[in-house]
């Protein structure tokens, strides 16, 4: 590894550390201004018959008493030895709640991001080999009216006609009651959910995939295939898509916050056990350690999703490699 490789590395890895450094400060911050009680979370109904002295005591208890920077560098140090304290609504370390729970969301979230982009990839192809024919023009305009169709309304509509009225598919949870080994219990529950999940954001990427492809076949090379005897098909197949690759990785890498918090929406509507309905259960009851812990470690996926596609898509394209060899001789 060179000198240059070995400086670009590194300089991911700064930004990575101080990108998370400052989401953790303005999450915690926030968390701490949000109005609300947060002995409410953790007592329940108890808070409410609290005096003065109670309070005090409970505010003391939970390291609610200190100034909030005094809070955020006690919490600091216990994270980075791997303490990110208790959830005062399940008093459970946050550890063992999200690991109980993330497996769903990596399921529900996985699959959609696979077909996303399985689906937006094979859509843009079909679109630009029928290029301005009917079928593309209704393509595009089903494509843009469902794409700004809100993820939570169509979640509802679906709700109400297949799991209300024809009683086929069910409404809420990740699998039937004691049946969490059962794969096709696991299916059904998340049919709906990746219904939602994939309607909302296929037509986006398939589109900006499409406009790439129609770039590229405009470009000089297209036409000397075309002169030596290939297809439109061959040539979008074999040449085309091969040359967007690097577009492609990079719009996939993008678009991990985009999805991530499709699918947090889509599971707190459906009530599927997962880090997103997690996430609004911590904001609503004030549960600052799970809130910030679901906050850090879905933006450092984000963050390192980011910066792997960039890194993937500079070992992809050479032209990439040579603008950040430019950068770093600028620097």
């Amino acid at each position: 590894m060179n000198k240059a490789r070995k400086k670009s590395i590194l300089r991911k890895m700064i930004i990575y550390i101080i990108s998370i450094f400052v989401l953790s400060v303005i999450v915690f911050g926030m968390a701490k201004l949000s109005p609300g009680d947060p002995l409410v979370s953790y007592y329940g109904d108890r808070a409410e018959r609290m005096n003065d002295e109670e309070r005090a005591h409970a505010y003391e208890r939970l390291g609610l008493n200190e100034p909030v920077y005094v809070q955020y560098a006690l919490w600091i140090r216990n994270a980075l030895q791997g303490d990110f304290g208790i959830s005062f609504k399940y008093k459970k370390p946050v550890q063992d709640i999200v690991i109980a729970r993330v497996g769903n969301t990596l399921l529900l979230g996985g699959i959609g991001f696979f077909l996303i982009f399985t689906l937006a990839l094979m859509l843009a192809m079909f679109c630009v080999l029928h290029e301005g024919r009917v079928i593309d023009r209704i393509i595009c305009r089903v494509g843009t009216i469902t794409s700004c169709i809100p993820e939570f309304w169509l979640a509802l509509v679906l709700i109400m006609i297949f799991a209300v009225n024809l009683k086929i598919l069910p409404a809420s949870g990740a699998y039937d009651i004691g049946q969490s080994d059962n794969v096709i219990s696991r299916m059904s529950h998340m049919i709906l959910p990746l219904i939602v999940v994939v309607t909302g954001h296929l037509w986006y990427y398939s589109y900006m995939l499409r406009n790439r492809l129609l770039e590229e076949t405009v470009k000089d090379y297209v036409l000397l295939y075309e002169a030596s005897g290939l297809s439109r098909r061959q040539i979008v197949f074999r040449h085309c898509v091969r040359n967007i690759m690097p577009t492609y990785i990079s719009i996939m890498a993008i678009s991990i916050s985009h999805i991530v918090a499709g699918t947090y929406i889509v599971e707190m509507v459906f009530s599927y056990p997962g880090i997103g309905t997690l996430a609004f259960e911590s904001a609503r009851y004030h549960d600052y350690n799970m809130l910030m812990y679901i906050c850090i470690i879905t933006g450092a996926v984000v963050i390192f999703g980011n910066i792997a596609g960039q890194a993937v898509s500079e070992m992809i394209d050479p032209r990439m490699r040579e603008q950040v060899k430019v950068v770093e001789q600028d620097d």
